[in-house]
């Protein structure tokens, strides 16, 4: 294959990478929470039922913002059912995933893992069946000092101190008509607005995501998203936008160059709110929060979303191959070159439902997905920068014209992060990266991820298939490095610059 050049210099940057980027989500469904990273009977649990090794495992992708407790769950949730001493806590039947809810774990037990895990907690009200004083109340309930009804009871719950949490979700998916609660734009607009003026009330400080559009192929895209936006005005502060992507057809580089689709839409959302800025002459700017995306499309029928009325049922349980892991990376990538106004993202989830680990029993599987976090998240301190990529390509039948190599980067502190994705399936790809307004003097350190085959993937039988491994096959000559990627392949790089 012709050599890929990737050019870079100090001045061409786009924003600072909010750490936020990397973003989980953990929701009540499925085996997410139980079974998931709580579950008292196993071999692993610590003396307050989290498993240790599936924390561990998380530990490891350092999370930022996770996102809690949905979703769509988040719509049916009335937060204080979660609270309080465990047996008289009651089990509810949760309408979005049919099933039932113990709650056993709830907003302190979430807010204290959170902690330990060293996340940002960003709550999801119910703006589908609460209302906003109920979303009110948990903001006093977690940020207020002691002295009144909703912050004295978290006190009785062991915390007199407040909890302090900052960033918090207007709902979820309110534009979508499988939404408990789902209403047109025009009345959802008055609603998250009468909420954020009174959990702003409460606490000045916090920052509020407005549900923006779930999906691209809904009618109402784009135009939800203004309607809402005019309405709320400066009282949000960004705008959510969820994606799904997949392989149903069986064309993998197809499936790979979906990364212009995910480029296209969070152009087209920022579109929208600088139009909007304009349209109400407001000094303030929307930013984005991408707090819901992910593959997805094998466990997608009607019975993987059913719970049937049952504890913990096995929902949405996506198994994951190498080529669903290079999509991962171009997420990724795409997130960090639009870095002036991709603010949050949220990987859904993080355990078991449509996420980078399984559990069976008392194992634990880190999927193909897991890894590209273990590559990104360790280099993502820094300034965003301009990458222009020339070499070959292709053209896709959905996305258009792709290079075969995709591409970003972050400026750090004397050091240069590099991430690249070949998505060709059997050609190894020469790649050059040339950076001006410095030089660079020495490779700190590379991982790669490939594998023999797009489809291959981790199994509790074979769990070692796919893992990022050192790489070292770098050059460097006057400033100019050199490498050469496998086909089907992830490499993340560090360099010292001079």
């Amino acid at each position: 294959m012709k050599k890929t050049i990737i050019q870079l210099h100090s001045q061409y940057t786009t924003g600072t990478v909010d750490p936020r980027i990397f973003g989980g989500f953990l929701e009540h469904m499925g085996r997410a929470v139980y079974e998931g990273v709580y579950d008292p009977k196993s071999a692993h649990a610590d003396k307050n039922g989290f498993r240790t090794d599936v924390l561990n495992a998380l530990q490891n992708m350092k999370y930022t913002a996770m996102r809690y407790p949905g979703g769509n769950f988040a719509s049916g949730y009335h937060w204080i059912d979660g609270i309080g001493p465990r047996e008289k806590r009651p089990v509810m039947r949760d309408l979005a995933w049919q099933s039932l809810e113990s709650n056993q774990v709830g907003t302190d037990e979430f807010v204290h893992l959170a902690r330990k895990m060293n996340w940002t907690p960003m709550m999801t009200v119910n703006l589908g069946t609460g209302t906003p004083e109920e979303a009110r109340n948990w903001v006093e309930y977690c940020n207020s000092q002691t002295g009144s009804l909703y912050s004295n009871l978290r006190a009785a719950n062991g915390s007199s101190e407040p909890y302090d949490l900052k960033l918090w979700c207007l709902g979820n998916e309110m534009d979508g008509p499988w939404q408990l609660g789902h209403v047109p734009a025009n009345q959802y607009a008055i609603r998250a607005q009468q909420t954020a003026k009174l959990m702003k009330d409460t606490d000045p400080g916090l920052e509020l995501v407005v549900c923006g559009s779930s999906g691209i192929d809904l009618p109402t895209y784009m135009e939800w998203d203004r309607v809402v936006l005019e309405y709320i005005g400066d009282l949000a502060d960004y705008i959510s936008l969820h994606r799904y992507v997949g392989n149903p057809n069986g064309d993998s580089l197809d499936f790979l160059a979906v990364t212009n689709s995910i480029d296209k839409q969070i152009e087209e959302m920022d579109a929208v709110c600088r139009y909007v800025q304009a349209r109400n002459q407001s000094k303030k700017r929307h930013y984005l929060c991408f707090d819901e995306w992910n593959v997805w499309y094998r466990a997608r029928r009607a019975e993987h979303m059913d719970g049937r009325g049952t504890f913990a049922p096995h929902l949405i349980e996506e198994e994951y191959n190498l080529e669903d892991a290079l999509v991962i990376a171009g997420f990724l990538n795409s997130f960090i070159r639009h870095a002036d106004v991709v603010k949050i993202a949220n990987i859904a989830q993080i355990v078991n439902v449509i996420a980078p680990i399984l559990t069976r029993g008392d194992e634990m599987l880190l999927q193909t997905i897991y890894y590209p976090f273990l590559m990104y998240a360790p280099r993502r301190d820094g300034m965003a920068l301009l990458p222009i990529v020339n070499g070959p390509g292709y053209t896709s039948p959905s996305y258009g014209y792709v290079n075969n190599i995709d591409a970003s980067a972050i400026l750090g502190d004397g050091e240069l992060h590099i991430f690249t994705v070949n998505r060709s399936l059997n050609q190894s790809a020469p790649v050059e990266i040339n950076y001006g307004g410095g030089k660079i003097s020495s490779l700190k350190s590379a991982e790669l991820l490939t594998g023999d085959s797009s489809q291959t993937q981790n199994t509790f039988e074979q769990p070692g298939q796919i893992t990022n491994q050192p790489f070292k096959a770098v050059t460097i000559r006057e400033g100019i490095a050199n490498f050469e990627m496998p086909p089907l392949s992830i490499v993340a790089l560090t360099f010292n610059l001079d």
